[in-house]
């Protein structure tokens, strides 16, 4: 299992990494930041460290899943994962089209709000996604009442597509194209 964390994006910020993320050994602080109130859409506010393990566990066990711990010089700062909507969480809502992946992430809260960093650890995200040289678009599929992160989501490329209802809420479909990406934001490759 990889536990040295690979650096995926830089930029005025510092370091940005990833790991897969190991079930037992992340669960205490992938749980404290899931259960945290401004973590409220990722649907896990009374996740205890077992059901953290029990949910990672299941991803790592899921071949079209995958759930990675994300480093910002060296400090664990953010979750993500990625997953092929055509087995995964829009199975019956979406079409998949060929290089399609899906994407969630959760910056790890702060009770200091850092101007800018949340739209570094997307660009870091879509960084490392976009390096898979299969991937065409990214989709994303918010809960349509979390406006900051569909703000977010189009200054880095985002186009909504359209509402869609899945089983714990009702979505707003939206797709990143690498060109879009590219547009939107200045990209700082990593040597």
């Amino acid at each position: 299992m990889t536990t040295t964390p690979r650096t995926v994006y830089r930029d005025a910020r510092g370091e940005f990494a990833v790991r897969p993320v190991h079930p037992a050994s992340d669960a205490a602080v992938v749980q404290s930041w899931v259960t945290h109130p401004k973590a409220s859409f990722w649907m896990m506010a009374d996740a205890s460290v077992e059901d953290v393990i029990t949910e990672h566990r299941r991803i790592a066990a899921d071949p079209h899943h995958d759930a990675f711990l994300g480093y910002v010089n060296g400090t664990p700062a953010f979750l993500m994962e990625r997953y092929d909507p055509a087995h995964v969480e829009l199975v019956g809502a979406y079409d998949a089209e060929p290089g399609d992946i899906g994407m969630h992430f959760l910056v790890a809260p702060t009770d200091r709000p850092r101007h800018g960093f949340t739209r570094s650890v997307i660009s870091a995200v879509l960084t490392a996604i976009f390096a898979d040289d299969s991937v065409r678009r990214v989709v994303v599929e918010p809960d349509v009442r979390n406006t900051a992160v569909h703000r977010l989501n189009e200054a880095v490329g985002f186009v909504p597509l359209r509402e869609t209802t899945l089983p714990e809420k009702t979505a707003l479909l939206s797709v990143c194209t690498r060109e879009a990406f590219r547009t939107a934001t200045t990209l700082r490759k990593v040597p």
